[in-house]
């Protein structure tokens, strides 16, 4: 891969959690944006603590050589009216423009069980029916839309917990989505985590991916995790995700198979972990 193509960021979700805010509560915006930097990284996504003024934000972060790679957006096509999700959609993208992104991450969150602390995440996840499959394809169109008249690309999370996590759902979702105007961003993580072949869903879409999470798992405690019947946020707790360089996951191929298919754009580093347990720094090094 040629450095000119591909772009290497962190997500400051190993300094501070946004679902769990206690983990990390003592770590600041400052903290994190400079050991972000001190790391080699050259850009990253937006958290809770980031400035909300786009100019103090951006100059925060050219003071330190980085840029926004992309934001998680929250969607609610399902549950919301659509009037309502593009508003906070569109409103969304002109704060990215403004310091410097192209790219938005959505992830439909109706239904979604990734925020409930004692949910167990292997049991209870919902699943569409052919109706609400319909809707959701229609809004993702609708925002792809909007998106690409502002400049802007979304891409989709696919997430544990939510109404798109697994293979089959990625395919029909990428199905009844417009090639031109929605694209993917494949997490490695979420695939190995719910027991998918992450190598395969990425050969099937990689044309369409646009943006990528390294993340990593550890087995033993996503093991635990179903043996136990604990929620998404007790294995973040627990340790179930790490970074490229400690867990299970072979990167190799995924590098290989993106290289083949010319893929530009953001990688992210994202892994959610107990700062307290492990130190942001030393695994943003590893």
């Amino acid at each position: 891969m040629r450095k000119e193509d591909v772009k290497l960021g962190i997500a400051p979700i190993a300094w501070t959690n946004d679902d769990m805010p206690d983990l990390g509560a003592e770590n600041t915006f400052e903290q994190c944006v400079s050991e972000m930097a001190l790391a080699g990284f050259t850009g990253c996504e937006v958290g809770n603590k980031y400035p909300k003024d786009p100019a103090v934000l951006k100059a925060a972060l050219d003071l330190r050589g980085l840029t926004i790679a992309n934001q998680w957006f929250s969607s609610f096509v399902l549950s919301k009216p659509m009037e309502e999700v593009e508003k906070d959609f569109i409103a969304q993208c002109k704060f990215l423009k403004a310091v410097g992104a192209d790219t938005i991450g959505a992830s439909e969150q109706s239904y979604s069980i990734q925020g409930q602390m004692h949910t167990p995440v292997f049991e209870c996840k919902y699943v569409m029916v052919q109706k609400e499959w319909e809707r959701f394809a229609k809004g993702m169109n609708r925002l792809g839309e909007i998106a690409d008249s502002m400049g802007m690309k979304l891409v989709y999370h696919h997430h544990m917990g939510t109404v798109v996590q697994t293979a089959a759902e990625i395919d029909k979702m990428m199905d009844m989505t417009d090639p031109d105007k929605f694209s993917l961003l494949f997490d490695s993580g979420h695939l190995k985590y719910c027991g998918e072949d992450y190598v395969e869903v990425l050969k099937k879409h990689v044309k369409r991916v646009k943006h990528v999470h390294l993340k990593n798992i550890r087995p033993d405690v996503v093991k635990k995790v179903k043996d136990e019947r604990l929620s998404f946020l007790q294995g973040v707790r627990a340790g179930a995700f790490t970074v490229p360089g400690d867990g299970c996951i072979d990167f190799a191929p995924i590098f290989d198979i993106l290289d083949a298919a010319g893929f530009k754009g953001w990688m992210i580093v994202e892994a959610e972990q107990d700062p307290a347990k492990a130190d942001p720094l030393e695994y943003a090094l590893k």
